[in-house]
């Protein structure tokens, strides 16, 4: 595949795979002068609405980790982003059932890539908050058996003991994240949230903690963002899938037909702020285009991103990112 002539010279780029993010990338805050970052946009028109196909969603991943790190070889991003020795966590979403919840056709997909990597199967966690929300998603729960990829929520796994403080949060972490899994893939869905504005990257956290509901006051302002400041979260999450097959603009976050569509993309990186807000851009768009008011002028625009950008998270401001659309 041919590089985009505007792709300009990024972070996340150098010789090899020096650049992979699990070399620190997401470790701490990332220095204002230096925060460009990329997200890549990938569309297939081989999907039929509402019907994912593996095949396409192949491709499609295929296509945007070539993009997003630049190179021929998708399989050795995989290789140098995961270890024989990780034990691989897949955050997805699963609060909104079958049709607003990441879909399992692309989890396979991303499951195959993984065990292409070299990581056995028992070394790789589908999870989310609740074994009932996975499975109302059609995720099918295995806590034991280490020759299948296991799948359960943190009710099974349990809260780590120890409060983790960090600004205006203070939370107990899944032991899923802090006692067993050393990566994370998080793979968040594109849609709208009738009170922090839109739920993304960021607020996909949201379900690695026993306590959600109390930091959705004031637009998730500043809760979401000192969540996501968490060292350990952004330590251990080394790459960004948003599902953006079925993406919705309002009414959000359970599922509602009458303001979904079918976007059938991807939206790939490893800055969660830049997705955010490449993420909320696109709902804002179809807002528009559906003659819906901004999200600002409702009183739900989400804050939380640009707090998020201040405090030197990630990027939050459009013309820093590098939106990169495939189709």
């Amino acid at each position: 595949m041919k590089r985009r002539d505007f792709i300009k010279q990024s972070a996340l780029i150098g010789a090899g795979f020096s650049f992979l993010p699990h070399s620190g990338h997401l470790s701490g805050k990332i220095p204002r002068e230096s925060a460009h970052s990329r997200i890549i946009d990938v569309t297939s028109s081989g999907l039929q609405k509402n019907i994912p196909d593996t095949d396409s969603i192949e491709k499609m991943l295929d296509k945007g980790i070539t993009a997003l790190y630049q190179t021929d070889r998708p399989e050795k991003v995989w290789q140098n982003l995961f270890s024989r020795s990780d034990v691989v966590g897949l955050k997805v979403n699963c609060l909104s059932g079958k049709h607003a919840s990441t879909h399992r056709e692309l989890v396979e997909v991303i499951i195959e890539r993984l065990r292409e990597a070299g990581v056995k199967a028992g070394n790789i966690i589908i999870w989310d908050r609740l074994n009932r929300d996975l499975e109302s998603a059609g995720y099918k729960i295995n806590t034991n058996n280490r020759n299948k990829v296991l799948c359960f929520g943190n009710d099974a796994a349990g809260y780590d003991n120890q409060l983790t403080v960090n600004g205006s949060v203070g939370s107990l972490i899944t032991r899923i994240l802090t006692r067993i899994c050393t990566a994370t893939i998080n793979l968040p869905v594109l849609k709208d949230h009738g009170i922090v504005g839109v739920t993304l990257s960021m607020k996909n956290f949201f379900g690695a903690i026993h306590n959600p509901n109390k930091y959705h006051h004031n637009g998730g302002d500043p809760f979401v963002a000192d969540l996501y400041e968490i060292d350990l979260i952004r330590r251990k999450t080394r790459l960004i899938i948003c599902d953006a097959l079925t993406a919705q603009y309002e009414g959000g976050p359970p599922f509602k037909p009458q303001w979904s569509w079918s976007r059938n993309s991807l939206l790939l990186g490893v800055d969660g702020v830049a997705l955010d807000r490449v993420g909320w851009e696109i709902i804002e768009k179809k807002r528009k285009e559906m003659n819906y008011p901004p999200l600002e002028k409702i009183g739900r625009k989400p804050q939380y991103i640009l707090t998020a950008g201040k405090k030197g998270l990630g990027t939050s401001e459009l013309e820093e990112i590098e939106w990169e659309r495939l189709r």
